[in-house]
């Protein structure tokens, strides 16, 4: 049974800007069986909930319940639940909880305007519960009051703590029984059967931590708080992961924050415990929507991803120093090298004169056009593209972004495409008929096509960092003990292609 547990009605609560029959139903078209209305130092009369549930017309299943949010010189505000009448402004928790034993006492917002509440605080034994979620958290209150719930084990709640129009519901609580009365909801809390409504999908990574949060219901509108929580496990990553960071904050401010283009927006970050927290999104990456998508579809999508690709590239950002590229470039390249010889491997001759010929040509490259640097992504591919959708119902409402820019870099336009190009072969190879429906003409063309300028010798660059991608998959295959695969020669000979077909081509 989903609750919403923190709201304040215009009839009682002089901060707030919402009738309770407006509240309820908001509410109720959020999916939720219920609500407990908790204006301050107040209690609604019966007869007023009778008269409320009949103006906003809900069904009689859906729970409208009183509380109250009372200020105490202990914990400041706490919502108490089952107190057969309303408390004075001032008094102590332990004579509320001696007046009133069966009722539930939960602390309100306590991360609110950067407060850090000790554990003991959090266990208090007087309480007996704590609200982690809450719209006069911000995000990263919010997360850390879910953290501290993950350490300490105390029981939660989530509450909207609405005031005014149009967000009431947005942070519910799950019980895990359903309640038709506040002395059984004060039971439940008391015995620790509920908790606040979220989903977590806790995925690590080389020294990190990432958890993917989506709170509340979609309702009709199928709008959620969605967070992607990256708790970083060394220094040294997190310089790279606030590094990335950073960027994204730059690209979303050039018009990738809505619409058909997106990037997750940068949300906050904290240096102390190396913690970021991004905007989530909703849908799923490239590579999985082509697997099931109907051909028309996927052309849409493969359309798209080039798309914003292009403009990207045609912001012109220059975002991390100029000359970072080619220093990269030859740490990566030597590192490529490195995974072969380390285990003698018998094609290590072969892919030493193909990073030799591809660092080289790269060389070239920014020398002779450098004017056409932009900010590129670094790493664009279909597992690293995102498409959703807003609202399930309006194809319009169909996006694309992409994630993950740490090896964002001022480089050629050609090397996100010849990177793409390579890693849709490469991650599709067993799946000829996706290879089939969708020839990388699709994406080249697309890309061509939204892109506003590029080298005058593009296409013999696509073919110069479709073969620097294929060496360092190659790099990747060896170092997961995959060296004597039959995809690690594959990637070697189109690679070595590539290069034949630059020594092939004219130079510009």
């Amino acid at each position: 049974m989903l609750v919403e547990m923190h709201c304040h009605t215009s009839e009682y609560s002089s901060c707030s800007g919402v009738a309770a029959v407006d509240l309820v139903r908001q509410v109720a078209a959020k999916n939720l069986q219920g609500i407990v209305l908790t204006d301050h130092h107040h209690l609604w009369d019966p007869s007023e909930l009778a008269d409320v549930r009949r103006r906003a017309e809900v069904p009689d299943h859906f729970v409208i319940l009183t509380g109250q949010e009372v200020t105490t010189p202990e914990l400041g505000d706490v919502l108490v639940y089952g107190a057969d009448a309303t408390i004075d402004r001032g008094t102590p928790l332990a004579e509320i909880r001696r007046r009133y034993p069966a009722a539930a006492l939960v602390w309100a917002h306590p991360y609110r305007r950067g407060k850090r509440p000790a554990p003991e605080q959090l266990c208090h034994p007087l309480l007996d519960g704590v609200e982690i979620f809450n719209s006069n958290h911000t995000v990263r209150e919010n997360s850390q009051g879910l953290q501290d719930w993950h350490r300490e084990r105390f029981t939660a709640i989530a509450g909207t703590d609405t005031h005014g129009e149009n967000y009431a519901g947005l942070y519910p609580t799950q019980f895990d029984h359903a309640v038709k009365t506040i002395a059984a909801l004060a039971a439940e809390i008391r015995h620790g059967r509920c908790r606040p409504f979220l989903k977590e999908i806790p995925r690590s990574g080389a020294n990190s931590q990432v958890i993917e949060v989506t709170i509340g219901t979609k309702g009709a509108d199928e709008v959620r708080e969605r967070l992607i929580i990256k708790e970083i496990g060394t220094r040294h990553k997190w310089r790279s992961a606030e590094r990335a960071f950073r960027i994204m904050g730059e690209i979303v401010g050039h018009g990738f924050d809505a619409g058909r283009f997106r990037v997750p927006r940068p949300i906050d970050e904290d240096d102390a415990s190396m913690t970021l927290i991004e905007q989530g999104l909703r849908g799923k990456s490239l590579f999985d929507k082509l697997l099931a998508a109907e051909p028309e579809d996927g052309r849409e999508y493969l359309s798209l991803a080039a798309g914003w690709l292009a403009r990207l590239h045609n912001c012109r950002l220059r975002i991390t120093p100029s000359d970072e590229f080619l220093v990269r470039e030859d740490e990566r390249l030597a590192r490529y090298l490195e995974r072969f010889t380390a285990i003698e491997h018998r094609h290590t001759r072969k892919v030493r004169e193909i990073l030799a010929a591809v660092a080289a040509e790269e060389r070239r490259v920014v020398a002779e056009g450098s004017g056409y640097m932009v900010q590129g992504h670094g790493d664009f591919h279909p597992k690293n593209v995102f498409v959703g959708q807003d609202v399930m119902e309006n194809r319009s409402t169909l996006f694309v972004a992409a994630i993950d820019f740490e090896s964002s870099y001022v480089l050629p336009r050609a090397f996100d495409v010849g990177c793409f190009l390579a890693q849709f072969r490469n991650q599709f190879y067993r799946h000829g008929e996706i290879a089939n429906a969708y020839p990388e003409e699709l994406f080249l063309d697309a890309y061509l096509r939204d892109s506003d300028q590029v080298e005058p010798d593009f296409l013999r660059q696509v073919e110069l960092f479709r073969a620097r991608t294929n060496m360092s998959i190659a790099a990747y295959l060896v170092k997961v003990g995959l060296g004597d695969s039959e995809d690690l020669w594959r990637v070697i000979v189109e690679a070595e292609r590539s290069i034949s077909n630059l020594s092939a081509g004219p130079a510009g």
